[in-house]
């Protein structure tokens, strides 16, 4: 078993180490214009990591002594010379902007003023915001070029605010990025307030990715506990791969749920995510969040009692050989982020039939409901949405009644969602 364990350990970490190797040092070195058919994309990257020497670089893997913020601009590519959920890296530099992602411009931010005024030239007519915290092994640029590629695929209607705390970006510091993220929560906490605070923003969506989503749920957990109530402006968590303990995860929930509030939760999860394999292991062998089978039980119910949404991307074939980053690299799940869980929506509902976007488990998709016609099944993206079954639980049972086994497996799948 320990020989098992040890070739699991070194096999996932060549692929971690395969997977950022050979980018060049100094992509943060802004251009100062733009190329004719490329994209922009504006964000603001605020950071607790100390500043670096080099400002091709920024900011470094280390702590800083306070919470900083740019206002960053990222040059995208023509969507005919990239693919949609892959961020294309300089091979050299200066990059190629009609090939690769380039920094445009880096504008410090020294007050509150400041980013009250890129709010106002960035907002949209929804007046959302969508802010970001990364996950374990991201180098600033990481953080900054990844959001980006988010923003741009997604097309999401909100400003978006990336929250990139010091991580070394190296696998062999697992436990001193879990640590930044305890030394991060603080100022996570203080950036979410001033963004719910200011009177021009309607709703804030929090999304996260592995480790980075324990640093977002206990950030928010402070926030209910230390005002009571979370404000209703946030509105959605997306926690995208979390590598979080679900007993945490559980005690952090109820937390929020004593405070009288919680925002909608959406997970994405998957069980052959080898990253968090490795967690597991290195945790004390308890179930990581982002892993689970919601279809199981003890998760079924209490997902569902807790109203969490669950895609289930087991099925979803990506290019990242870690299974970590599904959420970002499939082009299907990043338009699903930006056309409705940034919104506010139920991914399944009456009005949408998902299983033609994105190959999903759809009741309603055609203008009859509860005829075989208007369901629509197919396995790689499973979702399990309490809404759903809700408003559609009984048509799913008379459908399930002609249509036998298939019906009733995928049936079984709608019934468990949500949270711990």
């Amino acid at each position: 078993m320990r020989f098992a364990s040890n070739l699991v350990f070194l096999s996932v970490m060549s692929l971690a180490v395969c997977a950022c190797g050979g980018r060049p040092v100094g992509v943060m070195e802004p251009l100062g214009s733009s190329v004719e058919g490329t994209s922009k994309v504006h964000l603001i990257a605020a950071t607790t990591r100390a500043p670096a020497d080099d400002k091709a670089i920024l900011f470094s893997g280390e702590r800083g002594s306070g919470l900083m913020a740019d206002a960053i601009t990222v040059s995208i590519p023509p969507d005919a010379n990239r693919k949609i959920g892959e961020v294309q890296w300089p091979k050299k530099l200066p990059p190629d902007p009609q090939k690769e992602f380039a920094t445009l411009s880096v504008k410090t931010m020294t007050s509150e003023a400041d980013a009250k005024a890129w709010y106002r030239q960035n907002s949209t007519d929804t007046r959302r915001v969508l802010v970001f915290v990364h996950g374990f092994n991201n180098r600033y640029e990481d953080a900054v070029y990844r959001f980006a590629q988010i923003i741009h695929d997604s097309r999401f209607d909100a400003a978006p605010v990336l929250f990139t705390w010091p991580s070394r970006a190296s696998i062999f510091d697992y436990n001193y990025d879990k640590e930044s993220t305890n030394y991060s929560r603080d100022a996570l906490e203080d950036l979410l307030r001033q963004i719910v605070e200011d009177k021009s923003v309607s709703d804030v969506t929090v999304m996260a990715h592995s480790m980075g989503t324990w640093l977002a749920v206990e950030a928010l957990r402070q926030m209910a506990i230390r005002d009571g109530s979370l404000s209703r402006k946030l509105s959605n968590v997306i926690l995208a791969a979390p590598d979080l303990d679900v007993d945490v995860f559980g005690q952090q929930y109820a937390a929020m749920a004593a405070a009288k509030y919680v925002p909608h939760f959406t997970l994405f999860v998957s069980r052959d995510d080898r990253a968090l394999t490795l967690s597991r292991r290195i945790s004390g062998n308890i179930d990581r969040l982002g892993q689970i089978d919601p279809s199981q039980e003890p998760y079924r119910s209490q997902l569902e009692n807790a109203g969490i949404t669950v895609l289930d991307l087991t099925k979803l074939k990506s290019g990242d050989r870690l299974n970590h980053g599904k959420f970002a690299e499939s082009p299907e799940v990043v338009r699903l982020i930006g056309d409705r869980l940034i919104a506010g929506q139920t991914v399944t509902d009456s009005q949408v039939g998902l299983g033609d976007a994105i190959g999903a488990v759809t009741i309603g998709a055609a203008s009859t409901v509860g005829q075989a016609a208007s369901t629509v099944i197919s396995t790689p993206i499973i979702i399990f949405d309490p809404t759903t079954r809700r408003n559609y639980g009984r048509q799913w049972e008379r459908l399930g009644d002609s249509t036998a086994g298939t019906i009733g497996s995928v049936g079984d799948g709608l019934s468990a969602t949500a949270q711990k």
